[in-house]
């Protein structure tokens, strides 16, 4: 199954192929939502080699994101980014339904 409702920027796709391929037994990343972190809920990535049931699958070039059905619940329109700058390199997610963040980066609220 394939959703169009989380898009990957360039940047991300790129690194994403880049991770991935490094690690010959993965084939995907998988961003999930958890309960916690500082506003509520946080991001997990991971890399992993499966696709589950219940994935919707998110490519763009050479990379693949996994989003399980209750992570894309919170994160529907939302677009994957990588950035690198002096504060450092990581994933950061541009979700049109968090109604307040954390400077963590990976924590919010709806």
């Amino acid at each position: 199954m394939t959703e169009a409702s989380v898009t990957l920027s360039d940047a991300a796709a790129k690194r994403i192929a880049t991770i991935v391929g490094s690690d010959p037994g993965k084939s995907a990343l998988r961003v999930s939502v958890e309960g916690g972190g500082c506003s509520g809920f946080s991001y997990k990535f991971d890399l992993t080699d499966g696709i589950q049931d219940d994935d919707v699958i998110v490519e763009k070039n050479d990379a693949k994101v996994l989003i399980d059905s209750m992570s894309l619940i919170y994160m529907a329109g939302s677009e994957i980014d990588f950035v690198d700058n002096l504060l450092g390199q990581s994933f950061q997610i541009r979700n049109p339904n968090a109604v307040a963040s954390c400077g963590c980066g990976t924590s919010f609220s709806i």
